[in-house]
């Protein structure tokens, strides 16, 4: 499933074209990608037709797209694009002369700030990802709902997020990340590290494949209670997460297979740089001991044996 660094490209490549973009059309190929919109297609349709996207936010794997509805200057309808990648999700920006994508399940027809036009495609394998319009409702800590490259500054969507998102922690690179109240959530945490860092509400953006590679650089094992950690591991341990999302975020993520690509169509390269995850049987590049694969919630937490040892509880 695609995790922060994966959504951010998205995101960052969704950006430049559609801020300030006006819906033209849209194409309803396959309804079950719609199955987040409670109120149905012909809904999703008419709202979102001739309404202007305002930008492209990202917190976590979430990321939506404030909309200003036609013939509502003050915008008393707060609503947003959320799309949901699932586990192969695409958003593909395509000129309405390219060639069609396989399994392109709704395209979005828009006119640009620049006057052209472009198809936001979204193409989907296991329909697992969605679209749907949400209600924007108010950051529970009053800081911005999340991260949009643009300037935000006193625009009216700053501080909303979808209702649908609303309970999802920040992000390790969002600037209003508390790290103090994540420190909290893990000395009240006595289940294995992995499990709090893919917890959603104690912080976002962190799936299988970083959680791994986070915990291999801080020679951490997987199943380590969280409330055992000093205060000193726990810095090291963040430390690592937002070193290795970022570094992911410039490579453009982390594709093994078709089932991730950026809006071009591409592949993300951060899959040379990584230690743990995908390498079992491989040797540790720390100590030389081969990568171990144990099954862990019905997938695989990769680690070495020599170098993350399982540490008594004092």
């Amino acid at each position: 499933m695609p995790e922060l660094p994966e959504v951010e490209t998205v995101r960052a490549g969704l950006a430049p074209a559609l801020t300030n973009s006006k819906v033209l059309q849209i194409e309803i190929l396959d309804e079950r990608s719609l199955k987040r919109h409670q109120a149905g297609p012909a809904d999703f349709v008419a709202t979102l037709t001739s309404a202007k996207i305002l930008a492209v936010v990202r917190r976590g794997k979430f990321l939506w797209m404030p909309l200003e509805l036609p013939g509502s200057a003050t915008n008393s309808k707060r609503l947003a694009l959320v799309g949901h990648l699932g586990m192969s999700g695409q958003m593909f920006l395509r000129k309405p002369t390219d060639e069609p994508d396989n399994l392109t399940r709704v395209v979005v027809t828009l006119e640009t700030s620049r006057a052209k036009k472009v198809e936001f495609r979204f193409i989907d394998q296991r329909i697992f990802g969605s679209l749907a319009i949400d209600e924007l409702v108010e950051t529970e800590d009053g800081q911005p709902g999340g991260y949009s490259q643009t300037s935000a500054a006193g625009k009216w969507w700053r501080n909303l997020i979808p209702s649908t998102a609303a309970h999802i922690a920040r992000d390790p690179l969002d600037e209003a990340f508390d790290v103090e109240k994540v420190r909290a959530k893990f000395a009240k945490k006595r289940s294995g590290i992995k499990r709090v860092l893919l917890d959603q509400q104690v912080l976002s953006g962190v799936g299988n494949i970083y959680a791994d590679e986070a915990l291999w650089a801080s020679k951490l094992h997987y199943d380590q209670p969280a409330d055992t950690l000093t205060r000193a591991t726990f810095d090291t341990l963040m430390a690592e997460v937002r070193r290795i999302l970022e570094a992911a975020v410039a490579e453009g993520g982390t594709s093994f297979d078709e089932q991730y690509k950026n809006v071009n169509g591409e592949s993300g390269y951060f899959e040379v740089s990584l230690n743990a995850y995908g390498m079992t049987d491989r040797p540790c590049n720390r100590c030389g001991r081969a990568i171990k694969r144990d099954s862990w919630m019905n997938r695989g937490s990769h680690f070495c044996p020599s170098c993350q040892k399982l540490r008594k509880r004092a």
